[in-house]
């Protein structure tokens, strides 16, 4: 009984320790209308996605959205040195971007292109 314990234990805590430095809770910058977004980064099989829980107006106050519980980053992977790749859509330009994400301790500063357009998605802030 101790062993089955101890191994399930041992698998918790491997578990915790294996979840990438991405995965949690995001504010995004504010988009082209100055709203801004709760994202939720997590594991989705092989890769990491983001699912955007919370939307809020300009005055920071919640405000309703068609995209709340819609994916925001998917199909990411991490390529070394804090810096991921993958895709991002932006739902005030209704575009998916080639995205490059870079983290550096609780900032991860977005940024992406589609058909040659590149677009500075700003500084998204660790929420705790």
């Amino acid at each position: 009984m101790k062993k089955t314990v101890l191994s399930l234990a041992l698998c918790v805590l491997a578990g915790a320790a294996s979840a990438d430095p991405l995965e949690g809770l995001w504010a995004t910058a504010p988009d082209d209308n100055n709203n801004r977004g709760i994202v939720r980064v997590e594991s989705c099989g092989a890769a990491l996605c983001g699912t955007l829980i919370e939307a809020r107006d300009p005055s920071g106050a919640r405000m309703e959205s068609p995209n709340v519980g819609r994916q925001i980053i998917f199909d990411t992977t991490a390529s070394g040195g804090g810096e991921y790749r993958g895709k991002v859509w932006s739902p005030d330009r209704d575009k998916t971007y080639n995205s490059r994400l870079q983290l550096t301790g609780d900032q991860l500063s977005v940024s992406g292109c589609v058909l040659g357009i590149c677009r500075d998605g700003g500084t998204w802030v660790r929420v705790n």
